[in-house]
């Protein structure tokens, strides 16, 4: 039986809802953003501000998760606004939004502290990666270790940010005695170097280091290109080249997952294996909120069986689920369920070929 599942309800309901401040000087750019960004999965709490002033007012008033603000504005620019909110809201995170493509900008801009500078969207395709961005940044909660820039995160967060908001940077990432480079030109990583390595060699070894500080310095347009991988396969890839050479000691500080493999499949964005035992840990590739998915799977994967039971249909063989930031494929057995994460830019057609031969691999 197949079952085709729509919506987030029950992910969102478990989680506080987020809240988001924009500030422009034009409103019909706020009003055209807030309904863009109302269709994000966390549902955000948006609010309102068409000057600087009126934006300090409400931080001072009660707490915001994450600023959006333009640059060009009167009296008090977005400039301004940033030098006091980064004196003021330490943790609060800062997305720039702007119709300036001055590199000197982008750096200032960087160098105050916020976590993402956009130029505005000017198609559809850059509004759903805009959204994918802010989505991103609103599932970081900005605690804990990693790699000290403007806040802490993950380097991969920070790899995906540049990426998916098509910027071209250099990625300056120091650990220790240690420096390493990676060269981001329109949104691709076309090279790194640390020591006397370079290209794929010099990102895999950047990649395995698990605490540092970052900088994000002005664009090299002069820089060769050695590396002509789509960033997410080469993040698969070092992550598995890691695996492989330290067991024992997964990436990202936690315990190898034999899940690598199945993430190489093209469009898979994470994956989480879930013990059907409540009392089972599960592992996970690609996401940091295993528990959440474990639980959400074997809830819905309880929910196919009932129904399965109702209609005297027997057992699901595996059902998918289509959203609006991503799609999502379920499949299961006595002992473990499988939860896959696909992108949206997947049709159903293909994400049923691709759980087929996930589950060709899957070990279970």
């Amino acid at each position: 039986m197949q079952k085709v599942f729509i919506g987030h309800s029950k992910l969102n309901s478990m989680s506080t809802r987020p809240k988001i401040l924009l500030l422009d000087d034009e409103q019909d750019l706020l009003d055209m953003y807030k309904e863009i960004l109302a269709q994000l999965p966390s549902q955000p709490e948006i609010h309102l501000a068409n000057s600087g002033a009126r934006a300090l007012a409400l931080l001072e008033a009660e707490p915001f998760n994450l600023l959006i603000s333009d640059l060009r504005m009167p009296k008090m620019d977005g400039l301004q606004v940033l030098s006091i909110v980064r004196r003021k809201f330490p943790d609060l995170r800062v997305v720039v939004m702007t119709s300036i493509t001055d590199e000197q900008y982008r750096s200032r801009a960087y160098a105050m502290g916020v976590d993402l500078f956009w130029v505005k969207p000017s198609n559809m395709e850059e509004m759903k990666m805009f959204q994918d961005c802010i989505a991103s940044l609103l599932g970081q909660d900005g605690r804990g270790g990693g790699f000290r820039g403007v806040q802490s995160k993950g380097l991969v967060d920070i790899i995906q940010l540049e990426c998916l908001s098509r910027g071209s940077s250099v990625l300056k990432i120091v650990n220790g005695t240690r420096e390493g480079k990676i060269w981001v030109r329109d949104g691709d990583i076309i090279d790194a170097q640390c020591g006397d390595l370079t290209g794929h060699a010099a990102f895999r070894e950047i990649f395995s280091w698990k605490t540092g500080a970052f900088e994000i310095l002005p664009s090299d347009p002069e820089r060769t290109r050695t590396i002509f991988e789509n960033y997410q396969g080469l993040l698969l890839d070092s992550a598995q080249s890691i695996d492989e050479a330290h067991p024992g000691s997964g990436a990202n500080g936690t315990p190898p997952s034999g899940l690598a493999a199945l993430a190489k499949v093209e469009g898979v964005e994470f994956v989480v294996e879930v013990p059907v035992d409540e009392n089972g840990v599960p592992d996970a590739w690609g996401i940091k909120t295993a528990d959440l998915y474990a639980k959400w799977t074997r809830d819905t994967w309880k929910s196919l069986c009932e129904l399965g039971e109702v209609l005297k249909v027997g057992d699901p063989v595996h059902f998918h689920g289509l959203g609006w930031q991503g799609h999502v494929g379920i499949n299961g057995n006595s002992r473990k369920l499988i939860c896959v994460g696909f992108s949206r830019t997947l049709s159903s057609e293909q994400i049923r070929e691709k759980m087929n031969v996930i589950c060709e691999k899957w070990v279970c």
